[in-house]
């Protein structure tokens, strides 16, 4: 029997978010529980899809980088509960730093794809203002008697700077201007309704200030300018490059997406937004981790039987400017190519660690369905500790011969079309 098996399609039915907060005791959420934001992302969903039945859900997969206190106790398991699931739907906690949304969903679609799975929810959050990056964390005294890792390593602003040392080139200058662009292009997706429809309305309790109902993200800084950005100080080393400004910034959010085998999707009515065609993690040098996307991608794409060139969306995740641009850089992107992060990205959006990943998938999904003219997308990041991940997906609504939208450049269509069947391997 298990000679004959097929790997299954696997389909993105619908991703949503919580607005992302500031971290800290000023932020939106600084009275939320961490594992709250993740329910009101599950009830959405299924609100969003009534002719789901909870019961079809096999699995509940959620990250988060710092598995502790709110954001502990096997927080896709308890998540679900918490939800209303039925009892019996499964769940567990996933962790891969910033990459821990975008695993929660390889994983899972790992198991649509080997028949074990026909629905699953996966997502993460990150509550930076109760767990701030690394708190609790004891690190192994290996690493830095045997040199396993540079000490510099363990702080991400400062792999972002020995970034720039290994290419010249990246100057804050155009670090700057990238994170310009960044919050530019979202301020104008927001105006333009792209970004509303797939937020989860959150309500949070302040003392002395009662509820609020937060509905769109805190962290953007719209009309942000380049002489704003230039008297920015440099945290992470004197004379530096990287700021508050060309970086992602401390915030609080959850995400979750919804997948199913194509076949399930097709028996219970739901909506393909994108396919996934191939996926891909690699390792590179702790000190320098910004750079994971390059393999990460190089790899997705030889399995996935396409080039760079075939990619007509990237959305890649802002961690720090130089990081985006190092890998345009290899590519041979240019910094405003419209293909890449035409909404904007988590510079200017916030980057709740676990969470960002499906925010990238949900970004992209919605660009698929405005431009019929783009084949495939790419969702990709860095992730601390040295490594990348890129997942490449295919555009359900793809027309060929259809001219692009006003935004876009799209990808050259594939001459062949790609190995889906080891999409899920």
């Amino acid at each position: 029997m298990s000679q004959n098996r097929q790997v299954r399609d696997v389909v993105f039915v619908d991703g949503v978010r919580t607005p992302f907060g500031r971290a800290g005791d000023k932020g939106i959420y600084a009275g939320t529980r961490a594992d709250d934001l993740v329910v009101k992302c599950i009830r959405a969903l299924l609100r969003r899809n009534p002719q789901l039945p909870p019961e079809r859900i096999d699995e509940v997969a959620i990250a988060a980088t710092t598995q502790t206190g709110d954001q502990g106790l096997t927080i896709g398991r308890t998540a679900a509960l918490l939800a209303g699931l039925p009892n019996s739907v499964p769940g567990f906690a996933i962790d891969r730093m910033c990459a821990g949304a975008m695993t929660a969903v390889t994983t899972t679609a790992s198991g649509i794809g080997f028949g074990s799975y026909d629905v699953v929810l996966a997502g993460g959050v990150e509550h930076m203002g109760h767990h701030p990056m690394g708190a609790g964390a004891d690190p192994n005294p290996r690493f830095l008697s045997e040199r396993i890792v540079d000490p510099a390593a363990l702080n991400m602003g400062n792999t972002a700077e020995n970034l720039q040392d290994r290419f010249p080139a990246i100057t804050k200058d155009r670090a700057d201007a990238y994170a310009v662009a960044s919050q530019a292009k979202f301020a104008a997706a927001s105006a333009g309704g792209r970004i509303l429809p797939d937020l989860v309305p959150v309500a949070t309790l302040r003392p002395g200030a009662g509820w609020t109902v937060n509905t769109v993200d805190e962290p953007p800084r719209p009309g942000t300018t380049l002489a704003d950005l230039a008297s920015l100080r440099t945290p992470f080393r004197a004379h530096g490059r990287v700021t508050a400004g060309n970086a992602a910034g401390l915030n609080d959010g959850a995400t979750v997406a919804l997948l199913a085998s194509a076949g399930a999707a097709e028996e219970l009515g739901l909506p393909v937004k994108m396919r996934l065609v191939q996926y891909a993690f690699a390792g590179v040098e702790p000190s320098v981790m910004g750079i994971g996307p390059v393999p990460a991608t190089e790899k997705a794409l030889k399995l996935a039987g396409l080039t760079i060139d075939d990619i007509g969306l990237i959305e890649i995740n802002e961690a720090f400017a130089v990081q985006v641009l190092s890998f345009l850089d290899h590519f041979g992107i240019a910094d405003d190519d419209p293909r890449v992060n035409r909404y904007g990205g988590a510079i200017a959006v916030g980057h709740p660690l676990a969470s960002s990943g499906v925010r990238l998938m949900t970004q992209l999904a919605r660009q698929f369905a405005e431009d019929p003219s783009v084949r495939f997308g790419m969702t990709t990041m860095c992730i601390g500790l040295g490594m990348g991940a890129t997942v490449i997906w295919e555009n359900p609504h793809f027309t060929p011969n259809r001219p692009p939208t006003s935004q876009a450049r799209p990808g050259t269509p594939a001459a062949v079309a790609p190995n889906t069947e080891g999409s899920a391997a």
